[in-house]
């Protein structure tokens, strides 16, 4: 997990996919310095690895307005050091969709929930919806959006960041996107933008 620290905008998470990729939302774009291994942001702990951004390739079809393609990879001003408080978290090898009811865990600093909001990492576990019942809670859902939420306790991504993942069986499938209020919580499909992802990396 990274946490991004924006001069406008105060915090947003983010994760390591490549020694110096990082992928976020692309509404947390800002002036944005890269946090890796952190685990209480208020401290300058050892584990910490800081970065700057050297490009930010926000999707070029984000749409504020619909929070459609809210996906962002940033390019860091050089590789990080791999360790046991800094690893990349794999991305989804194809398209396809996830059984819904699978269980996923976001983790973040609670940056959305000022109430709640802690200097510790912490982590939650939600399950993914179907298409079809996320439709009923947001009707212009796409296929570039995935549902996930706890069933029984409010529990969404209200806890975790802005742009951080969605990981299910150990593989980033969710960027943290909006619908904080109440579960589900709405997340960008990282699969369904592979081929930009790809193209983006190679550059």
């Amino acid at each position: 997990m990274a946490y991004l620290k924006i001069a406008e905008l105060g915090g947003c998470g983010g994760f390591l996919v490549a020694p110096d990729w990082v992928m976020s939302a692309a509404h947390c774009l800002g002036n944005i310095t890269v946090i890796l291994g952190a685990h209480n942001i208020q401290e300058a702990e050892k584990t910490q690895q800081v970065r700057g951004v050297l490009k930010y390739h926000e999707h070029p079809e984000y749409d504020p307005d619909t929070m459609e393609n809210d996906i962002m990879l940033l390019q860091l001003t050089s590789k990080v050091t791999y360790n046991d408080y800094v690893q990349p978290i794999p991305l989804p090898k194809s398209g396809s969709d996830l059984p819904t009811g699978t269980k996923c865990v976001i983790a973040g600093w609670g940056l959305i929930d000022q109430e709640r909001a802690t200097n510790k990492l912490f982590e939650t576990k939600v399950s993914i919806y179907s298409r079809r019942k996320c439709t009923l809670f947001y009707p212009h859902l796409d296929s570039g959006m995935i549902c996930a939420g706890s069933f029984h306790e409010l529990k969404d991504s209200s806890q975790g960041d802005s742009g951080g993942p969605l990981v299910c069986n150990k593989v980033a499938h969710g960027v943290v996107s909006f619908g904080y209020s109440s579960p589900p919580g709405v997340y960008t499909r990282i699969s369904n933008y592979l081929p930009w992802i790809k193209k983006v990396m190679k550059k």
